[in-house]
């Protein structure tokens, strides 16, 4: 049974999906953008602001589902410039301390909503 998981305290999804899929115990996250919940307009501030909203509303969405951040098993990062990823790694660990997920980093042409960062992640039910 899959369970469609939803927030206010996350960004509305921008097109046809959910913020998150349950399925058993594991949470699907679509990818976050550095999106404000309650205006839908990027935080400015480029890559490093970004980042930093965009584990806002992972945290958001993993609550509502059962989750956390220390329950992340997989993270999958997109940058529009590969350039920043020293700068989003240090932003990037500091919501890692205790359990380090898989992880995977790309650099890609063009993200949405001109973003600079996308980020993903599937986690496990606390």
């Amino acid at each position: 049974m899959i369970i469609k998981i939803n927030t206010e305290k996350a960004p509305k999804a921008v097109g046809p999906y959910v913020q998150a899929n349950k399925v058993g115990n594991l949470i699907f996250c679509s990818g976050q953008l550095g999106l404000i919940p309650e205006t839908g307009k990027m935080v400015e501030g480029g890559v490093l602001e970004e980042t930093k909203q965009i584990f806002k509303n992972i945290k958001a969405v993993l609550e509502e589902a059962g989750s956390s951040m220390n329950h992340i098993v997989k993270a999958t990062v997109l940058l529009k410039d590969i350039n920043d990823f020293a700068e989003v790694n240090k932003i990037y660990a500091e919501h890692f301390a205790e359990v380090l997920p898989a992880r995977s980093t790309y650099q890609v042409a063009v993200l949405p909503a001109g973003a600079n960062i996308e980020i993903e992640v599937i986690a496990v039910e606390k």
